[in-house]
Formats: structure tokens, sequence, C-alpha cells
């Protein structure tokens, strides 16, 4: 049962219900601290992650050339283009609703669901649930969702509230893919696997923070190629 994907969808509703009925009521410190401390919480979780690497040149080869495949599609900007077609249509909504802020920005909105339903935290964790039925990474994570959405409905409005339906059917459909996965690997592969989505949520971190723009969506291919390129490598090291 998806437990960690139920708890971080919930949490997204419930911590944008709270934020849009509060508003501007919230003290602006808890506004600029709260999201500063979910990169270092983030940035704490991807370094846990690493630890557990098994392979290093397979875990580096996977993160280069899954980030070049990214980078070459422009994921990110696929991603950001798809949330762009909702537009028109949520802004007729937004006319219409008693619920929307005076400060509400489409940009920004678009940029809080790319942060909600491909960050490199979240599929990860949806992913590592499904393998390994460890739900941390993804009840930490809601957590962490808990407040972000509250701080960002606190300007955007109840709105925020819907980006749980995309973010559960996205980590329910890695979740599933994950547990077909699973009969295939060792505990070799799932530490590689660990390794490589712990440099991703320490780059989304990084970009929470703003201390560095990464592109997280595009080295996302490197969760798919970190496997086989694992396997591939322990293979060789035998001969």
């Amino acid at each position: 049962m998806p437990i960690g994907i139920i708890a971080n969808s919930s949490a997204v509703a419930i911590g944008a219900i709270i934020g849009a009925l509060a508003g501007k009521k919230l003290p602006q410190n808890l506004r600029t601290t709260l999201p500063i401390l979910a990169g270092f919480i983030s940035m704490s979780m991807g370094i846990f992650a690493i630890i557990k690497m098994q392979t290093l040149p397979a875990v580096v080869l996977s993160v280069l050339i899954g980030t070049v495949i990214g980078e070459l599609l422009h994921i990110e900007k696929g991603i950001a283009a798809a949330i762009e077609k909702i537009k028109s249509p949520m802004e007729k909504m937004m006319g219409k609703s008693k619920h929307r802020s005076d400060d509400f920005s489409m940009e920004k909105y678009i940029s809080i669901a790319v942060l909600f339903c491909a960050s490199g935290t979240g599929i990860y964790g949806a992913l590592h649930s499904g393998i390994t039925g460890d739900h941390t990474i993804l009840i930490t994570k809601a957590f962490l969702d808990l407040f972000t959405s509250m701080i960002f409905s606190a300007s955007l409005g109840i709105l925020v509230a819907f980006l749980c339906i995309p973010q559960f059917l996205i980590l329910l459909i890695l979740y599933c893919m994950a547990v077909v996965i699973m009969p295939l690997t060792n505990p070799t592969i799932i530490g590689d696997f660990t390794a490589c989505g712990g440099i991703l949520m320490l780059a989304t971190g990084f970009r929470i923070n703003e201390i560095k723009s990464i592109s997280i969506a595009n080295m996302l291919p490197a969760m798919v190629l970190v496997m086989p390129l694992s396997y591939l490598w322990n293979q060789i090291s035998f001969f």
C-alpha cells in the first residue's frame, strides 16, 4: 500500500487549505524561514542517502549520462509547458473564485506545480518506496510539503491544494513501476539507486535555497540508468 504517497499528497492538500484560510496572517519570518529550512533538510536527506553508495563509477556515469539526456530532451521545459496549457482555464476559474489571492501569479503557480509534482525528492521517494517498502522519505517529505504548501497558498490561494491530484497520480505510477522492478534488484543495485536519488535530493536542496539553479527534472533519467549500469559494472568487475 502506497502509504507514503497518500501521506504526501494529503499533506499538500491540508497545508494549502490551512495557508489559504490563514492568508497573510502568517508571520513574514515564517514565510522566509520555512522554505530555506526545507532546502537544508532535503540536502541532509541527500547526504544520508549518498553514503549508501556501493558502486561509485556506475552512479557517477548514471548522473552524467542521465543529465545529458535530460538536457537534450528538455524534460523540465516539457513539464513546465504541459502545466502552462492549463493557464487559461485556471485563470477563468480564478476570476470566479472567492479564494483567489490578489498576489496570485500564474508563473509562480507553475513553478510550485513543478516543485511538488516533478521534484527529485518526490520521484526518488516513490521509486524507493515501491522497491524497498520503506516510506520514510515520502513521509518526511510530507512534513516538508505540509509547511511549503501552507506558505505558498498564503499568497497563491486555495488552488495550490489542487496540486495534490497530479502529484498523487504521478507518484502512484512510479510506485507501481517500482513494484515490477523489485524482483530484478539486489542489495548492491538498491544501494546505488539510493545514492543516485540522494544526489538528486542534494541538488533539490541547492535549488530550493537558491544556492544554484539546477534543472532537477533533467537529471531524472539518471534514476532509470543507475540500475542497469550498476548491474553491468558489477558483472564486469567479476572478470
